[in-house]
């Protein structure tokens, strides 16, 4: 007999209840949503606490979760904003969206580009001359007060400026240059007429009172006997009139030549600021450090000791920030920062040389540029690979070229025969025994040679070669009746033999 079907089973009602379960899964889903929304405000978080989200006991109208957002009331942190389209954008996206332009920024960098890489090597050139000198305040400070000070009182003086190669002197006084006219306009002074003159580019010492009188030897000598010196003399021993008592900034730069061609003109020339009516502001520029104390004691005796200011070499903390204010103008990041920590390092341990940083860099750029050519070549239409900038890989290879020994390059180019007698002194002088006689010398080059199955040398062949490395500064030797007793010693470090041959491993075997 066929079932009836009852209350319980009716079809009709599965599908209602089967629509009830879906529109209350919907509906608590969208309770779920809602109250995550609000719980992102103090108000609805306090809605959300005194109504548990379990018991709903009368039906509510539910909005859907952009109005939710919407109608949530606005405060200072979490305020709904509006781009330039008209859409909305929340703080968090808009932060968000923030991080991925400054990403983006980033992932443009390009080795394979040719315009980006020419970019970062005219930042990083020598000739590129910085906004600002970062890192001489100090000394820029002092240079300039002196300046201002003579202009003001309309007193000539004296200062001399030494230090390192590369330590910022000659872009220090252009800057100091720009500022005194700078100051001058504003305190209503004359601005001083400027003479800059690099030494070196002098044929004879003796031009550079040319230059400062602004005529070359030959209208000198048109207009008389007197040398360009006696007529600088004359103008500074009488009073000028009141239109041409303008200051005259004399930057002498290189004054190292000066010194070592002809010390008569160095000491005529600091004494310009001695006469009665002199309006010059002498600036002497040289990289000798020691030269104030081998000519401060006669210019003190002729009344013309100059003030000196001593530029020191940078510090590694110094060269690194150099080395970021000249490559954060640029919208990419081509360097690691640990590569150019050990780029600063290595510079300011050898030299705190400035401009060898940057030739470093420069060099760890083209190692670059050769890689990502070579990728080109292997995968033309391969994609550029992620982060490829200039690594720590590249930056000890720029630092190994940049800074190689010269001992280094000289035992790589030396016959096989002698490299081994190099080898054999390294391993015979390990020990506390700092030398040895030829005899013993030779006994270690035959060992190696037999394990090596190399015909050696014989003793006359091989006393020859040990007095070639004598003359080439790697090994010494001393005087005895017998050849066999001459005493040798290593004139090099261990080190370097072993930087130089370690690539090969016959030689790298030798000295293990």
């Amino acid at each position: 007999m066929p079932a009836i079907a009852g209350p319980s089973s009716s079809p009709q009602k599965h599908v209602v209840g089967s629509r009830l379960e879906v529109t209350g899964g919907l509906r608590s889903a969208e309770v779920n949503t809602c109250r995550k929304r609000k719980l992102r405000s103090d108000s609805a978080a306090e809605v959300s606490s005194s109504t548990p989200v379990n018991s709903i006991s009368t039906p509510m109208k539910w909005k859907s979760p952009r109005r939710c957002a919407v109608s949530i009331p606005k405060t200072a942190d979490e305020e709904i904003k509006e781009d330039s389209n008209g859409n909305l954008a929340s703080p968090v996206i808009s932060a968000v969206k923030n991080l991925s332009v400054c990403l983006d920024v980033e992932s443009k960098w390009n080795p394979r580009d040719e315009e980006q890489m020419k970019a970062v090597k005219e930042a990083l050139h020598v000739s590129k001359a910085p906004s600002t000198v970062v890192c001489r305040e100090d000394e820029q400070r002092r240079v300039s007060e002196f300046v201002k000070s003579c202009m003001e009182q309309n007193k000539a003086g004296s200062l001399y400026i030494c230090g390192c190669p590369g330590t910022g002197k000659s872009l220090s006084m252009e800057k100091v240059r720009q500022q005194a006219d700078d100051w001058a306009k504003q305190a209503g002074l004359p601005c001083s007429e400027t003479v800059s003159v690099n030494c070196t580019s002098l044929t004879k010492t003796t031009d550079i009172f040319s230059k400062i009188l602004g005529k070359n030897e030959s209208g000198s000598k048109a207009n008389g006997s007197s040398s360009p010196l006696q007529q600088l003399q004359s103008l500074f021993s009488q009073k000028q009139q009141q239109s041409s008592s303008k200051m005259m900034l004399i930057i002498a730069d290189e004054m190292d030549y000066l010194i070592t061609r002809d010390r008569g003109v160095l000491h005529e020339l600091f004494m310009l600021t001695t006469l009665p009516f002199s309006r010059c502001i002498l600036i002497g520029v040289a990289n000798a450090i020691d030269l104030a104390d081998r000519f401060l004691p006669k210019l003190k005796s002729l009344n013309c000791k100059p003030l000196v200011v001593t530029f020191r070499a940078y510090s590694k903390e110094q060269i690194l920030r150099i080395l970021q204010e000249r490559l954060v103008a640029l919208p990419y990041v081509a360097f690691q920062s640990n590569a150019l920590e050990i780029c600063a390092r290595k510079v300011s341990a050898a030299s705190g040389d400035m401009r060898k940083a940057l030739c470093v860099c420069r060099s760890a750029l083209e190692i670059l540029e050769i890689e990502a050519r070579g990728s080109i070549d292997q995968e033309p239409q391969g994609p550029v690979p992620e982060c490829q900038v200039v690594k720590m890989d590249h930056m000890l290879a720029a630092l190994s070229k940049t800074f190689k020994s010269p001992v280094v390059d000289t035992i790589q180019s030396l016959p096989q025969h002698q490299q081994i007698i190099v080898c054999s002194a390294a391993k015979a002088f390990r020990g506390s025994k700092k030398d040895r006689t030829i005899a013993e010398l030779n006994k270690l080059y035959l060992e190696i040679c037999k394990s090596s199955t190399i015909t050696p040398a014989g003793i006359t062949e091989f006393t020859n070669m040990c007095t070639v490395l004598n003359d080439q500064g790697i090994l010494k030797l001393s005087q005895a009746r017998d050849e066999k007793l001459r005493r040798v010693s290593l004139r090099v470090d261990e080190a370097d033999i072993t930087f130089a041959l370690k690539e090969i491993r016959f030689f790298r075997n030798c000295l293990l």
